[in-house]
């Protein structure tokens, strides 16, 4: 009897696949805040400034790529668009490998309290929704790329690959860039303030 390969094992069991990754991928993220992951090495104020500049045009490019996959696919261009998505999810791969030194080794920022009320009111709700869209896509994205790079196009029509993929597409583009724009109020339009991960994590 021949084994099954990891591809066709994870084919089998999409489902249960994504709820493993999204278990450990919130494990890692919710870890990292709690400093709980002592692993990363200290970063000074001027590396979570480079490190937060790289994750803005990470970010771009991922939604740049997911605007792409989404006009591709409508278009009847599936390895275009397959491409395009995975580009896109090995961005945020990446955005999470700069992104969870940084808090874990470097600290946070926080708008600060002089900064207007209206924009001060408008940056946290951009905030609070692209959290929530972060934390609520992650599951719906994996499950969508993991039957989209384990299944062929003519098997992905028996699956909810479509509906799920429109959904995790339009959500993970809106939380992208609801980040882009949070992280030009707080880096260039206005001030704030900085709170290094030793002290965020001993409050």
């Amino acid at each position: 009897m021949a084994t099954a390969t990891p591809r066709q094992r994870i084919k089998d069991n999409v489902t249960a696949v994504t709820v493993l990754l999204t278990v450990v991928g919130y494990a890692l993220v919710a870890a990292t805040f709690e400093g709980l992951i002592p692993i990363f090495p200290d970063i000074s104020r001027s590396g979570v400034n480079l490190l937060g500049h790289a994750i803005a045009v990470v970010n771009t490019l991922a939604v740049l790529c997911l605007a792409a996959g989404w006009y591709w696919i409508r278009n009847g261009e599936v390895d275009k668009h397959r491409a395009a998505m995975t580009t896109a999810f090995v961005l945020i791969l990446l955005f999470l490998l700069m992104y969870l030194p940084k808090v874990g080794g470097g600290g946070q920022k926080a708008i600060a309290d002089t900064v207007p009320d209206l924009v001060r009111y408008s940056y946290f709700g951009m905030l609070f929704v692209h959290i929530v869209l972060s934390v609520v896509t992650m599951p719906v994205v994996l499950y969508a790329f993991l039957l989209g790079t384990t299944h062929t196009p003519a098997e992905l029509r028996d699956t909810p690959h479509a509906k799920i993929g429109r959904i995790a597409a339009g959500s993970w583009i809106l939380s992208l860039v609801l980040g882009v724009v949070t992280y030009v109020i707080l880096n260039h339009a206005y001030s704030y303030t900085f709170e290094p991960a030793m002290l965020v994590f001993s409050l």
